[in-house]
C-alpha cells in the first residue's frame, strides 16, 4: 500500500505565497500571511521570505502568473528552499503544474509544494495523540490527497506488464493507488462511525451535570483557562492547534459541579475535510448547555477571529447556544497604532476602557474581561459562570435546585 507523505519536521526553509485581489486587499493578505507564517513555525519549518502578486483572480493553471512563478523558482534555487507554501488551497491541476516548475526531475523531487490546507493537515498529523484524533486526521488527509494522486505519482503512470499481463492493457498504478485510498477512506469512515457512537454514549453517561464547552480561535488561551478552572494539567502551548483531542474535566465552583470541555481551535480557511472528520469533536459543542467563547483581546484582529468562530458555529449548527464571551489576555492589550489625528485610518481605541465601551458593551453580562495567566478578574468570571450554570441546572432540575 502506498504511504501518504507528510512534510518533514525540522527547520526546513520555506517561502510563503499569496495574491492580492478584489476580495483580498494587501492589508488582509498581510494578516493571512502572518498567520501562515505562524502555521509554518508550528509545523516545524521557518519562513524566510514572502511573495505576493496582484491578480484579478487566481491563474487557473498555476495560481500565480508564469513570470512570478519563474521569479519564485529562481529564488528557490539560489537559496536552497525546501518548501513553497501557498496561502490558499490549490486545485489538483494547479498543484501539478507548480510542482513541475520546481521539480522538473519527477524522480528526484527536492522542493515540496504545499497549500494552506496541506499545512494545517500536517500540523494536525503531528499533534494527534489518541487513536480517535489520528483516525480523524488520517481521514481528512486521504480525502485531501485523493484528487492529487496524479501529481504525486505521475512517474508511476505506466502499464503493468510481465508474465500474465501481456494479453491485456493492464491497470495503471495510479488507478490501483486511487482504489486503495478509496477503500482506506471507506474503512476510516466506518471506524469513525463506531468511535462517534462510543463518544455519544460517553456523553450520555455523564449524568445530570450541566455541560460547558470552551470554544474559540486557535491559540487564544482555552487550554490555559481549562487548567485554571479545573486545576488540571491540559497541554497548553503558544502554538496553533496545541489541543486536538476534546478534553473533559469535572469542575466545581462553590458547591456546584459541572463538566467543562476544551475543543480544537478554529481558524480562517478551515479545511472542509477537517470539519467533516472532526464531527464527534464538534458534537461536543452542539450538545453543550453553555459555550465560553474565548478571545485573545491582545490580538490586533481579534474582532475578525470572533466573527470567524461565530460563522463556524453557525455552519455546524451550534449558533443557538447561550454564550459567555471571555475576553482573555487583557494584561497584554496594546494599541501602539492609535493616532487620534488620523481621521482616515481604521477605527482604533486609545485604551482598553474605550474598547470596552464599543460594541462589547451591548453584550452586557454576557461578557467578561480577564487574564487566565495573570488571574486578573478571574473571581468575577467564576461568579458569572456559577450563576449561569446554576440557572441552567435549576431550570432543568427544579426539584433539586436547593442543593445549589
Amino acid at each position: 500500500m502506498i504511504e501518504i507523505q507528510k512534510i518533514a519536521t525540522g527547520r526546513e526553509k520555506a517561502i510563503l505565497v499569496g495574491i492580492i485581489n478584489q476580495h483580498q486587499t494587501e492589508e488582509k493578505l498581510g494578516e493571512y500571511m502572518d498567520e501562515l507564517e505562524f502555521l509554518t513555525d508550528t509545523a516545524g519549518a521557518v519562513a524566510v521570505k514572502r511573495f505576493s502578486q496582484r491578480l484579478e483572480k487566481p491563474n487557473a493553471g498555476t495560481f500565480i502568473g508564469p513570470g512570478k512563478l519563474e521569479e519564485l523558482n529562481e529564488y528557490v534555487i539560489e537559496n536552497e528552499i525546501d518548501l513553497v507554501i501557498f496561502d490558499d488551497e490549490l486545485s489538483p491541476s494547479q498543484q501539478r503544474n507548480i510542482d513541475k516548475v520546481f521539480n522538473p526531475d519527477e524522480l528526484n523531487k527536492k522542493v515540496k509544494v504545499l497549500d494552506r490546507t496541506n499545512l494545517i493537515l500536517d500540523i494536525f498529523a503531528q499533534r494527534a495523540r489518541t487513536a480517535h484524533a489520528k483516525t480523524q486526521v488520517d481521514l481528512a488527509y486521504y480525502q485531501y490527497m485523493l484528487p492529487r494522486l496524479k501529481g504525486m505519482w505521475t512517474h508511476l503512470e505506466r502499464q503493468r506488464g510481465g508474465t500474465g499481463t501481456r494479453g491485456g492493457s493492464g491497470e495503471k498504478e495510479i488507478e490501483t493507488d486511487s482504489r486503495i485510498i478509496r477503500e482506506r477512506i471507506a474503512l476510516l469512515k466506518e471506524k469513525l462511525k463506531e468511535i462517534d457512537k462510543q463518544m455519544a454514549i460517553q456523553r450520555k453517561n455523564r449524568g445530570e451535570l450541566v455541560r460547558v464547552a470552551l470554544v474559540g480561535y486557535t491559540n487564544v488561551g482555552k487550554s490555559t483557562l481549562m487548567n485554571l478552572l479545573s486545576k488540571s494539567e491540559v497541554f497548553a502551548e503558544n502554538k496553533l492547534f496545541a489541543t486536538l483531542d476534546t478534553t473533559v474535566r469535572k469542575v466545581v465552583i462553590g458547591n456546584l459541579p459541572f463538566l467543562l470541555s476544551d475543543t480544537v481551535g478554529f481558524i480562517r480557511k478551515l479545511p472542509t475535510q477537517l470539519v467533516e472528520s472532526f464531527k464527534s469533536t464538534l458534537d461536543e459543542l452542539r450538545e453543550s448547555d453553555l459555550l465560553l467563547h474565548v478571545l485573545d483581546i491582545s490580538h490586533p484582529r481579534f474582532e475578525e477571529q470572533y466573527n470567524v468562530v461565530n460563522q463556524t458555529l453557525a455552519d455546524i449548527g451550534a449558533s443557538d447556544k447561550p454564550v459567555i464571551v471571555v475576553f482573555n489576555k487583557v494584561d497584554n492589550y496594546r494599541n501602539p497604532d492609535y493616532d487620534p489625528l488620523d481621521l482616515l485610518a481604521e477605527k482604533k481605541y486609545s485604551s482598553l476602557d474605550e474598547l470596552k465601551g464599543s460594541w462589547m458593551s451591548r453584550l452586557g453580562e454576557d461578557c467578561i474581561f480577564i487574564s487566565a495567566t495573570s488571574k486578573i478578574n478571574v473571581d468575577t468570571f467564576r461568579d458569572i459562570l456559577y450563576a449561569r450554570v446554576s440557572a441552567i441546572h435549576k431550570e432543568r432540575y427544579p426539584y433539586n435546585h436547593f442543593l445549589y
